[in-house]
């Protein structure tokens, strides 16, 4: 912390060090004269520079409409109104003109200023004077002009040109004595607006500090900000954690890299509706919104765009109202479940050494003894049956124990490549020629004409062969015309190869499809059921080749169970 708070004030001062340098200053790689630095930031001197200059452009537009409108006599120009009239224009063409050079911070600010602050001395004394001397009330713009240019340059020069604007006023005055249009009694008016002027020029400076002050605590408080929004933007973006942040609209507001991955989508999708990105999770949210039970302890399992992944939803409502703003964190299943598999599969691996000391050698003597006693030729028909239900208990038991055992196996993979369609073929006709089906129970299907795989093939076969012995198992009695279908291609989100095994049965209800790759986990048909670990081995076999095993429902009816193939580009370990 202390690191890091060291090093966002060094970056804070360079930039605050940058922004003492105009934007032509910093292409020229000259810096701004010391007269000018001391007083206010470039950036806002500039700023002034417009806005005066839009003031003078406006002034000399009012000035030219008052002259063309007015009848005689006229209220302004009466006196010289050629000069007038040359002099409001010279003026509006400076002042039009000189926008796009002062938007352009040309040439220098103080060319700038300097070129403004001379022109309004001669234009406003000029008009003034064409317009019968100061009784026009004309000479009082130059207030707004001298006290501009006092909050643009040092408490010095301020006072210079305050000084030249006075001079200015009271030459016009004597001009206009000399003339005959004024006497010297009438002088009193040039001499109270040339104190104001220089009044306003020095008592400028200290507003000037004030404003400095201001715009320096500005600066220093927009770099801050600045700061921390990049270093929040990056922390978010660089979180293992998948972060969408929704509004009250539910419209997107902010999502991370990694939450991006799992929507399959760019994180630059700011105001897009969630329900366009990601419509199983809208629905997720509007259940959470609504109060209907939704609980952040059990959250339901979403299924990544590329399908490899399971994610679980987290709520956050981002104050006390819950229809307000929502923080959605998108937690990876698979690594939770990781977890939770490595402390089963730690305690399966003792269980399986007691088992295989303590419990099979007892089961095989047992199963034994019941043979040996149903082939006793004085055994009626009940004791024979009763040998029949210790010898299929003795094989469900050894069954169970080997199923068992191979979970410490799981990391002895020998994985090949494997062409997947001539695979599946041969697959096929083996295990249709071993369960001795007919024509068309087991059909396999290709959308793709060569794809190529990773994996061990004996790990390979025991998934397949499962999951059809499973299909085959759960078939709807009704429905034995619709063949099960293993069907191969490559998925269009991420290319990655897939087989899937598609039957027409009676599905996975939806409140316990979560559960079924859990060890131990059995159906409400307990005599089809087996013994629960048939789906869980398959899914550990997958993920120690690099594989996912997913299910889903399928339209109309039946299962969908996709193997998920390992990135083919990424076979090399």
């Amino acid at each position: 912390m202390l690191l890091g708070s060291v090093l966002l004030e060094c970056y804070g001062q360079s930039q605050c060090h940058a922004l003492s340098m105009t934007h032509t200053e910093r292409r020229a790689g000259t810096r701004t004269p010391p007269h000018i630095e001391d007083t206010l930031a470039p950036e806002f001197a500039w700023r002034v520079l417009r806005l005066v200059n839009i003031f003078r452009t406006l002034v000399a537009v009012f000035l030219l409409a008052m002259f063309l409108v007015t009848d005689d006599p006229r209220i302004i120009g009466a006196l010289h109104p050629d000069l007038f009239f040359a002099t409001a224009l010279i003026y509006f063409v400076f002042g039009a003109m000189n926008d796009f050079a002062v938007t352009q911070r040309w040439p220098t600010l103080a060319s700038q200023s300097l070129a403004q602050i001379l022109m309004d001395i001669v234009a406003i004394v000029s008009l003034a004077h064409a317009s019968g001397g100061l009784e026009s009330g004309l000479g009082n713009l130059l207030i707004v002009s001298v006290g501009a240019i006092s909050l643009i340059w040092s408490r010095r020069r301020a006072v210079l040109f305050g000084a030249l604007a006075a001079i200015g006023v009271l030459s016009e005055q004597y001009f206009s004595v000399l003339q005959g249009t004024a006497t010297l009694t009438d002088s009193t008016p040039a001499g109270v607006l040339g104190g104001i002027l220089l009044f306003v020029s020095y008592a400028a400076h200290p507003l000037t500090r004030r404003i400095q002050e201001s715009e320096a605590l500005a600066r220093q408080r927009g770099i801050d900000l600045a700061n921390l929004s990049q270093l929040n933007d990056y922390i978010i973006q660089n979180l293992r954690e998948s972060i969408v942040v929704v509004d009250g609209q539910d419209r997107i507001r902010l999502m991370n890299e990694a939450a991006a991955k799992y929507l399959g989508t760019d994180r630059e999708r700011r105001g897009t509706p969630l329900g366009e990105v990601a419509p199983r999770l809208m629905d997720c949210v509007r259940v959470w919104r609504s109060g209907s039970g939704y609980d952040n302890l059990t959250p339901v399992s979403l299924v990544s765009a590329d399908g490899s992944t399971l994610i679980h939803p987290y709520f956050a409502p981002i104050g006390k109202d819950e229809q307000g703003a929502l923080l959605i964190f998108l937690e990876d299943a698979s690594a939770l479940a990781e977890k939770v598999q490595q402390s089963k599969l730690a305690a399966l691996g003792r269980l399986s050494a007691s088992i295989a000391h303590e419990i099979r050698n007892p089961v095989g003597a047992m199963s034994h003894a019941g043979q040996l006693l149903a082939e006793s030729p004085a055994l009626g028909q009940d004791e024979r049956r009763l040998t029949g239900i210790i010898e299929n208990h003795a094989r469900r038991v050894s069954s169970i124990i080997d199923n068992v055992l191979q979970l410490s196996r799981r990391d002895t993979t020998q994985p090949e490549r494997i062409e997947l369609a001539s695979w599946v073929e041969a697959f096929l006709a083996e295990f249709v020629a071993t369960r001795q089906l007919g024509d068309g129970v087991l059909v396999g299907l290709a959308t793709s004409s060569t794809i190529e795989v990773r994996m061990d093939p004996g790990h390979l076969h025991q998934v397949v062969w499962n999951l059809c012995e499973n299909a085959l198992r759960y078939a709807d009695p009704a429905s034995h015309h619709s063949p099960v279908e293993l069907v191969s291609g490559r998925r269009l989100a991420n290319d990655r190869p897939f087989l899937e095994i598609r039957d027409r049965g009676p599905g996975i209800p939806e409140e316990t499809r979560d559960r079924i790759f859990e060890p131990f986990f059995r159906g409400e048909d307990t005599e089809k059921s087996g013994t629960g670990l048939g789906l869980f081995i398959c899914r550990e076999l997958c993920e120690c080749n690099r594989a996912a095993l997913v299910y889903e429902p399928r339209e109309g009816g039946g299962s969908i169970f996709r193997i998920i193939f390992a990135d083919p580009l990424r076979w090399e370990r």
